[in-house]
């Protein structure tokens, strides 16, 4: 058993530090990799990344040793680089309504599968025009691979909060494990010949011919995966689906993706702020290099500020989870943006070299905070019908404005003759990339500022006091605070419930209990007997049903006028006692829940930790919704009932402590063995500093009924 009794040694909302993040980050790590086939789906993100790095070496590599003597050598180099943002452009949107329309698995196979084929072709045909046009189509494939597999990620997971962490693991996979491990591999095969000592001949095309063909080793071997261990990406969210012979065309469907994103407010203010952000992205990108020379620091200077870029970005993406919890993801996305502005903006003042390197990292921070925001928003809020478009319109825009802002800054900085001033007796170069640089800026703070208006879904609290919120470490809340009281036993939380809210009230708190656990489980029964329902899945629409109600009616209108809800068996506790029969799935119910009560989520659940061996033998009755409340087993078929449903209530408080272990920010784990008494003490230790420090030592505490 794991008893709180002091908000210090706690794994939840009263404690704080760096051990409570690390823990925190770690659990929930693990929860998401604990799900196999997303851990399967990393494993194989892993071996397409590193096939996508190891190829822009290898393409590289191989298209100068079969472009030598050619006058047109060194645009062949830069053409690798083309063909593969080219696609981009014009197969990104019908990968979005192949992932939307055909079994995502299915097209990621063959995606690989034919990724895997170009790259043995280029290697045995061996001409550059080949090279160059297998590079393309192999870019397509990229394109219609990408929309399948991020759109099929959501439904991988158990619950819509794991979404930000699974992008999160995603993208270190992406941008950091395989890009060390696809570089080294290239390096591992360019050194074969000295570690050999082998020489002479056409050695090096060999080399390049053998890094282009492990290449393509790399995407087979994903083909493979995807099509023999992870069957679970043909799922799709519990929708209708359209028969073959009904669903509408491929442009039609491009269609409503587009009129879907614009008619939604959040949405649309995430495209207009991807749209500014990869503008300013593609500006800082073209005029890099030119920077670099205007702060008279040549090659090295150059390579320091990718340096603090990317390193801005990997701290960005670690940092977005907890300060998610602080402020909405709407809101958080773009103040983001404006933040990436307004650094963007000083970057093009910067004096000297390290004063320019802290705040090119501020803007990889925020854009790398902003670009994990945007792919969560899309992986939680977005329908499934249509993710797979949205997810191909983010990757269009990206190529697109990336592509086009990369090659017009260059051009614009040319057209400005360079001067050079003193600023603090240190010589300062002004050329064509400040104002640049600065317009970049200028244009991602306005969009960014566009972006908030449309998404910001808390306008009646001002967004200075969030931000002071969020800096001050506090965690986001609505106006009110929803505490539930969750448990194995309706006997232990329905007391402990009205424990806690009696002991709020005498502690000054505006406290409603929301709920009355024996009128809720009858009116349960009525409707169960009124309308002749049997089976798990009938009593779990039934018991949805009646939260819903609870929750329009008495929780939302409290929270909104500021109150302390406090709540019996909410969700998490249902969820168990069904999921338990074992005739559910338990993602079903937990979006069967996030239906029923608007996906509102408590900001503590104090869950009772008993042995089930303790309880009552009347509580050791038939599980909810099986019979009427009160109702005991008798005789020999009594007792196996009763042995049955003792192992019912030992596998809900399994379900129910892992459920606490997945989400330690949100939980308190209360010992509840002992008296009525020695555990409300428990309760009022634990949740005393959440909501707002300690309660009066003399707040009595209420005759147990």
């Amino acid at each position: 058993m794991s008893t709180i009794q002091d908000s210090d040694t706690a794994g939840g909302p009263g404690r704080s530090g760096s051990n409570r993040t690390e823990a925190s980050t770690g659990h929930r790590i693990r929860s998401v990799l604990a799900i196999r086939p997303f851990r399967r789906l990393w494993g194989v993100t892993y071996l397409c990344s590193v096939g996508d790095w190891l190829s822009l070496l290898a393409l590289t590599g191989l298209v100068t040793k079969l472009a030598e003597g050619y006058r047109w050598e060194g645009f062949a180099l830069s053409a690798v680089v083309i063909t593969q943002l080219l696609p981009g452009m014009l197969f990104a949107p019908l990968g979005g309504v192949l992932a939307d329309r055909f079994d995502r698995r299915k097209v990621m196979v063959a995606c690989d599968l034919a990724r895997g084929a170009l790259f043995l072709s280029i290697a045995f045909v061996g001409t550059a025009w080949w090279l160059f046009i297998a590079n393309f189509l192999i870019g397509c494939c990229a394109m219609l691979w990408i929309p399948a597999k991020d759109s099929a990620v959501p439904n991988l997971l158990r619950r819509p909060d794991q979404v930000e962490t699974a992008n999160q693991l995603g993208l270190v996979m992406t941008y950091g494990i395989t890009t060390i491990s696809g570089f080294g591999l290239y390096a591992l095969i360019s050194g074969i010949p000295g570690y050999f000592h082998l020489q002479g001949g056409d050695l090096s095309f060999r080399i390049a011919t053998i890094a282009v063909v492990i290449n393509g080793l790399l995407y087979v071997s994903s083909a493979v995966l995807v099509a023999t261990r992870i069957p679970e990406l043909s799922g799709r969210m519990a929708t209708p689906r359209k028969r073959d012979d009904d669903a509408p065309g491929f442009l039609v469907m491009m269609r409503d993706g587009l009129a879907y994103a614009w008619h939604r407010p959040l949405l649309r203010g995430l495209v207009i702020g991807m749209t500014g952000a990869f503008a300013a992205a593609g500006a800082v990108i073209g005029s890099a290099k030119l920077y670099a020379l205007s702060l008279l620091g040549g090659e090295s200077a150059y390579g320091l500020l990718f340096i603090a870029v990317f390193a801005g970005l990997a701290t960005g993406m670690i940092t977005a989870p907890k300060l998610a919890r602080r402020l909405t993801h709407g809101r958080l996305f773009g103040v983001t943006i404006v933040c990436a502005g307004l650094s963007l903006g000083v970057v093009s003042l910067a004096p000297h070299l390290w004063f320019a390197l802290v705040a090119v990292a501020l803007v990889g921070g925020c854009a790398g905070i902003a670009f994990l925001t945007g792919l969560t928003i899309i992986g939680s809020k977005v329908e499934d019908e249509v993710r797979g478009r949205m997810v191909a319109l983010v990757q269009s825009l990206m190529k697109v404005i990336l592509g086009l802002s990369t090659v017009a800054s260059p051009l614009l900085v040319t057209t400005l003759q360079p001067r050079v001033i003193t600023v603090l007796d240190h010589p300062l170069k002004i050329d064509g990339t400040r104002p640049v640089l600065f317009g970049a800026g200028v244009l991602a703070a306005a969009v960014g500022l566009i972006a908030y208006r449309l998404m910001d879904d808390r306008r009646e609290t001002p967004i200075l006091s969030d931000l002071l919120a969020a800096l001050r470490g506090r965690p986001r809340r609505e106006r009110g605070l929803l505490i539930t009281v969750e448990g194995d036993a309706s006997l232990d939380t329905s007391v402990q419930a009205r424990e806690l809210a009696e002991v709020l009230r005498a502690a000054g708190h505006e406290v409603l209990l929301a709920s009355e656990p024996d009128l809720d489980e009858r009116r349960v029964h009525e409707l169960l007997n009124t309308a002749d329902l049997a089976g798990v899945r009938a009593h779990a629409l039934v018991a949805a049903a009646v939260r819903a109600d609870v929750v329009e009616r008495r929780v939302r209108p409290a929270l909104e006028a500021g109150l302390i809800v406090v709540v019996d068996r909410f969700a998490d506790s249902p969820i168990a006692h069904f999921s338990a029969s074992g005739s559910v799935d338990t993602s079903e119910l937990e979006r069967l829940s996030d239906w029923a009560t608007g996906r509102l989520r408590p900001d503590l659940t104090v869950l009772l930790d008993r042995t089930p061996t303790t309880l009552p033998a009347s509580a050791l009755g038939a599980p909810p919704g099986a019979e009427p409340p009160g109702a005991a087993p008798a005789g020999l078929e009594g007792a196996r009932r009763t042995i049955t449903n003792a192992e019912h209530h030992w596998q809900v408080q399994r379900l129910l402590t892992g459920m606490a272990a997945a989400d330690p920010d949100r939980y308190l784990v209360v010992d509840a063995d002992g008296t009525p008494d020695e555990v409300a003490a428990r309760v009022k230790a634990a949740v005393a500093r959440l909501v707002g420090g300690e309660i009066r030592a003399a707040a009595p505490l209420a005759e147990t009924p």
